[in-house]
């Protein structure tokens, strides 16, 4: 029975996405611009993200780790 109602609300919850281009509501002012911007952005502009939140990958460079010497902790996985 929970699964059912689980599952129901999953379906409902991904029904419910928007699928125009996003304007603001009715009777409320779009976002006011900042003073140094040129002009009010856009809603995709909004939406776009700033580099410092999607950071690029970084590769460790430290290359692979030494071998670890007697570990007793080293176990093999046990048997069932």
């Amino acid at each position: 029975m929970i699964r059912r109602f689980a599952l129901a609300s999953l379906l409902l919850l991904a029904a419910c996405g928007k699928q125009g281009a996003l304007e603001p509501r009715a009777g409320r002012p779009a976002p006011v611009r900042s003073e140094t911007q040129t002009r009010a952005a856009t809603p995709q502009e909004m939406l776009k993200l700033d580099p410092q939140a999607v950071p690029t990958r970084v590769d460790d460079n430290q290359g692979p780790l030494p071998e670890r010497g007697n570990d007793p902790f080293n176990l093999p996985p046990p048997r069932n």
